[in-house]
């Protein structure tokens, strides 16, 4: 689908305080377990931040994000070599931090239903320019952990590795430069 087509047919909306999902399948028990068991807790710990996609006029959750602060720092990195590489690139002198601010995409689902539809690229394309659009946080880059199964859709998605170490063996950390945008 395209994105016209997606935004036709879909609305994004963070879930409200006090509500929960009901029913929902990804095809991955961990990610099922969080949008219908944790992402209310998490809410009300003020951990993360979730938003369901939901089909207009009907409220099916088709998927869903939860969204986190995070920042990318030295301790990202093998080493401190590595780290003034990364930064080099992408700021000037007087801005080298020893840290710098992103936000972490802690969930993404899609439901098996609508997989193959553009649904998490959608999905992905609407964290990045809400970060952009008038700058709401300062926030430079978009980090997730990435499932093992996922990293090709991230970096499909213009994600990057981190590092060139993969973190384990079940995850990835990948970021996205917000810099890469124009808003």
């Amino acid at each position: 689908m395209t994105t016209e087509e997606i935004a036709a047919k879909y609305q994004i909306r963070r879930l409200g305080k006090g509500e929960a999902v009901v029913s929902f399948d990804c095809g991955d028990d961990d990610l099922n377990d969080f949008i219908l068991n944790e992402a209310l807790h998490y809410h009300q710990a003020r951990l993360a931040v979730t938003y369901v996609i939901e089909v207009k006029n009907s409220n099916e959750v088709v998927g869903f994000f939860s969204l986190a602060n995070d920042r990318v720092s030295i301790s990202d990195f093998e080493n401190k070599t590595e780290f003034n590489r990364f930064r080099k690139k992408r700021f000037i002198n007087e801005k080298r931090l020893k840290s710098y601010p992103a936000a972490k995409i802690c969930r993404l689902g899609v439901a098996g239903s609508v997989k193959g539809q553009s649904l998490g690229t959608f999905i992905l394309d609407f964290i990045k320019s809400y970060f952009v659009i008038d700058n709401k946080t300062g926030c430079r880059f978009i980090t997730v952990d990435a499932y093992a199964d996922a990293v090709s859709f991230y970096l499909k998605n213009n994600f990057l590795p981190l590092s060139n170490e993969a973190d384990t063996d079940r995850t990835r950390l990948l970021f996205f430069d917000l810099e890469e945008i124009e808003g």
